[in-house]
């Protein structure tokens, strides 16, 4: 990682920590303690590579600040919304997340429950809010569809049903690969073709090229968790490792081994390389991060 990258991740990581507390509610605000919870659930941590990856995007059009910020902030917000309730007991029933007690461990049930609602909410809110010369009403209906569709039954839910039904079944590489493009793949897929709508329409061409772009870096970085999740601990995580194995979940390396994952993992960070050479230099960023994402250790 050059000094250049880490600065660049560094200033976007703190903009995004103040920007993202100014969307939400204040914790003591009316409704205190669910406000409270919901700036516990989405501050404080994390690798943010959905907003870097917003803003590496949008870095290929000249994409404005200002929705970067909204654009970003209301993808973490589902991100985060969807690790709440993950870890919540009726689902992977988790706690440890970040490094910090999960929020159902924090709080309670119920307030988790409200706190991903909320989140959820409020990431739909605060990119509608986005509107602004530099952003067409057209454009932003696109991207608000964009988001609706990456986080619902078509995408991240989808995928998170078909995980919890597949705990203790054998799946082929090929279902697990459908079900961690949905799981993972659309989110992260969303956040690289927000980040480029936020500066311009986006022609068959590029949206084709940056499909394959998230594509192979959403499945990249499944299969890393699951490297991860088998070789690292728990402190270095930040969660509760070796989990999947406990659980009897299907992952890449149950199906493939800890080495042949290493390899995918590998060839998927080229594939990505490859799908942004129509971009050239401009496009930097974002090869930069499918770097991290394979060569990440937590």
């Amino acid at each position: 990682m050059s000094a250049a990258f880490h600065d660049w991740m560094k200033t976007i990581q703190a903009g995004m920590e103040q920007d993202m507390g100014d969307y939400l509610p204040a914790a003591d605000a009316v409704l205190g303690k669910l406000h409270e919870a919901m700036r516990y659930a989405l501050l404080g941590g994390g690798k943010r590579v959905r907003p870097l990856l917003v803003y590496a995007a949008g870095a290929l059009f000249g994409a404005d600040a200002a929705v970067l910020s909204r654009a970003a902030a209301a993808v973490e917000m589902i991100h985060a919304y969807s690790l709440v309730h993950d870890d919540m007991p009726c689902m992977d029933d988790d706690a440890l997340r970040r490094g910090k007690p999960t929020v159902h461990v924090a709080y309670d049930e119920a307030t988790a429950l409200l706190v991903g609602d909320a989140l959820q909410s409020q990431a739909f809110l605060v990119l509608a809010d986005a509107a602004s010369a530099a952003l067409p009403a057209p454009r932003l209906a696109a991207m608000l569809r964009l988001l609706a569709h990456a986080s619902g039954s078509a995408g991240m839910c989808g995928g998170q049903a078909i995980d919890l039904d597949s705990v203790g079944l054998s799946l082929t590489l090929e279902q697990l690969e459908r079900m961690h493009q949905l799981k993972t793949g659309a989110l992260l897929r969303a956040s690289v073709v927000l980040g480029a709508l936020a500066g311009k329409d986006l022609g068959e061409a590029e949206t084709a090229a940056l499909n394959d772009y998230a594509r192979a870096i959403g499945l990249a970085f499944q299969v890393v968790d699951d490297v991860l999740d088998a070789t690292a601990d728990s402190a270095t995580l930040g969660k509760t490792a070796g989990k999947d194995a406990a659980d009897n979940k299907p992952t890449y390396v149950s199906i493939l081994g800890l080495e042949p994952s290493r390899v995918l993992a590998e060839k998927l960070r080229l594939d990505a390389h490859a799908a942004l050479a129509p971009f050239g230099d401009k496009a930097l960023r974002l090869r930069e991060l499918a770097d991290l994402i394979v060569q990440r250790k937590a």
